[in-house]
């Protein structure tokens, strides 16, 4: 028989999520405070709600069009990572390759490489190419860091796909490529699915290269576009609170959205025996 959960669990799981979530729910009560109360006072709550901070987080920063930018290279540089990914790990799981380990384990530790490590040869390379301040400058870079995790990360899906469905395909004259498309990638669509929003997540909360690469402040992405909520004497906390809980909407909306798409992604990688 299956036993109830008791109270000490529920108990332990309340405090669990609140000590999870205490810095968003307190960033939130942050963003509805008069501007006087923020740095006047340490409550929880204000007896006078206003949404002043949100009105100038949006008038004072350009914040939708950090958010714009976030959004087209954090896009294209998913769309080019798993698509490039997709293809390199196919072919070094599932095609007879000599190194395979090697490789894999070559990919894993480019991965290690702190971004800072690699900023400045970036930097000089983007320069050189005349992309500064564009979108292309920002999505080379971010395919550079995301690339080798999302070969690793859908490496381990395609090897537990059975290789009797690919054995198959191909005695009915399945061309690799037509055996990649038709089933391969059905069978590993969650894992693609999962690593995908991975490196969305990834490439919106960015901040070395976008700070390094894109300094015009009409290319600016949203961790930097906040960074810049500053005056001359003092930090507005509650106009950085405000635009740090509009930006962040979006992300929630998306992995909301797509949660069991994610978790199967997470729990999964084969097709059920």
């Amino acid at each position: 028989m299956n036993k109830r959960a008791g109270f000490g669990f529920y108990l332990f799981l309340v405090i669990f999520v609140f000590l999870v979530m205490f810095p968003f729910i307190w960033v939130f009560l942050t963003s509805i405070k008069p501007p006087g109360e923020v740095f006047s006072s340490f409550k929880w709550f204000t007896s006078n709600p206003t949404l002043e901070s949100y009105n100038a987080a949006l008038t004072n920063r350009p914040l939708l069009r950090y958010m714009l930018n976030s959004f087209v290279v954090s896009s294209l540089t998913t769309i080019l990572s798993i698509t490039f990914a997709s293809f390199t790990a196919y072919a070094v799981t599932r095609l007879p390759i000599k190194g395979k380990g090697l490789i894999l384990g070559i990919v894993l530790a480019a991965s290690m490489f702190p971004q800072i490590a690699i900023i400045s040869p970036m930097f000089n390379l983007i320069t050189g190419l005349g992309l500064r301040n564009s979108y292309l400058g920002l999505i080379i870079p971010y395919i550079t860091i995301s690339l080798p995790l999302s070969i690793w990360i859908l490496s381990t899906f395609f090897q537990k796909i059975p290789f009797e469905l690919e054995e198959s395909a191909k005695l009915d004259g399945a061309s690799p490529f037509q055996t990649f498309r038709k089933v391969i990638l059905p069978l590993a669509a969650p894992g693609i699915f999962t690593t995908g929003i991975l490196v969305f997540i990834a490439a919106w909360n960015e901040y070395l290269f976008a700070l390094t690469i894109n300094t015009a402040d009409e290319w600016r992405t949203v961790p930097v576009g906040i960074s810049m909520y500053q005056s001359q004497y003092s930090i507005p906390w509650g106009d950085i609170s405000a635009a740090t809980v509009i930006v962040t909407i979006p992300i929630v909306i998306l992995v909301l959205f797509f949660q069991k798409r994610i978790v199967s992604g997470l729990t999964s990688g084969s097709v059920k025996e």
